[in-house]
């Protein structure tokens, strides 16, 4: 059974509307006016329990107003939507207690105390024995290798170390869904890294079910083996990782490094070309022409050295927004 269901989720916001100058103000104050920002149209999806989900649009696409909607902070336009057996905005004990929202550029941790005291601010929040809070905290404290953190005042950890906190406190009731909204935002790799493996743990040994948006698409390829991508409020696709990759990059990168650098209206026959940097040539060929396009370049050209790999998944991904469908 699903435990998250959108149907035909819409989220639009009037925006006054102000022309510029005193008169301008003037008729705004007496007589304002309004547009309508469609946000979210008509957004449909359902995931089952212990997925792990990738959402991922550009900026202003509506992934954060879909989050919102799906954890009750915002109330939908339209549409309906169940996460866990709850109605989102109604906001109840049951549902709360069963869910999650983490986001990167936000923090719930108290800057002047140890983490310690706000995670027992969170225990009282969410009735959490004594006992358990213990065992709990122990548990979560050793996945994310915060020993002798917690009692540190929150502004002397690093940023890496503050996001782990922040995940401890966010997953401290042991919710059954977490949202996620870059929550590497800003870390070095090696922190990154660490809380991939984190949530890929907590995933496994809870079945947990993730919703997951990042900008690093190296967190959605960790993590991820379905995929929902937004564009100006509309999902244009829902599926599988592979599937979007095959069907949007079919083709092959073929990189050369040559002896000497030629003109590019000498290569431009060999395959689209995506870079020239002096002797090194990157070729885009499709799949299909590969092994006869690179039998043509060693044996017309001197090369020193070639490789062939997927393109990356963020130039894929970009090609799919760039137009707009999928």
């Amino acid at each position: 059974m699903p435990i998250v269901v959108a149907e035909n989720l819409s989220k639009v916001y009037p925006v006054a509307v102000k022309e510029p100058g005193f008169k301008g103000t003037l008729r705004h104050f007496l007589h304002r006016t309004y547009r309508l920002v469609k946000a979210v149209q008509g957004v449909s999806f359902q995931i089952g329990s212990g997925e792990v989900v990738g959402f991922l649009g550009p900026n202003g696409a509506g992934k954060t107003t879909t989050l919102k909607m799906l954890t009750g902070l915002i109330h939908p336009s339209s549409g309906n939507v169940r996460v866990a057996g709850q109605v989102p905005f109604r906001r109840e004990e049951a549902f709360l207690q069963k869910i999650t929202l983490v986001m990167g550029q936000k923090q719930q941790l108290l800057w002047d105390l140890p983490a310690l005291d706000s995670l027992k601010i969170n225990a009282a929040v969410y009735n959490i024995s004594d006992r358990e809070f213990r065992q709990r905290v122990g548990e979560l404290t050793e996945l994310l290798a915060l020993e002798g953190k917690l009692t540190l005042p929150v502004r002397k950890l690093s940023l890496g170390e503050r996001m782990k906190a922040e995940l401890l406190a966010a997953l401290l009731h042991r919710p059954q869904v977490l949202f996620l909204d870059e929550p590497t935002l800003g870390l070095d790799v090696n922190a990154q890294v660490a809380v991939r493996d984190f949530l890929r743990e907590y995933n496994q040994r809870y079945q947990a079910t993730v919703l997951l948006t990042s900008h690093y698409m190296a967190d959605i390829t960790a993590l991820c083996q379905r995929v929902l991508l937004i564009h100006q409020g509309q999902l244009i696709y829902d599926g599988s990782l592979e599937s979007l990759l095959e069907r949007f990059a079919p083709y092959r990168e073929v990189k050369v490094e040559l002896a000497q650098a030629l003109p590019e209206t000498d290569l431009l026959r060999y395959g689209e070309l995506e870079a020239v940097e002096g002797r090194e040539v990157r070729f885009l060929v499709r799949r299909e022409a590969l092994t006869r396009t690179v039998a043509r370049i060693l044996a017309e050209m001197e090369v020193l050295d070639l490789t062939v790999t997927d393109p990356p998944v963020e130039e894929v991904i970009g090609r799919v927004f760039r137009a707009g469908v999928a």
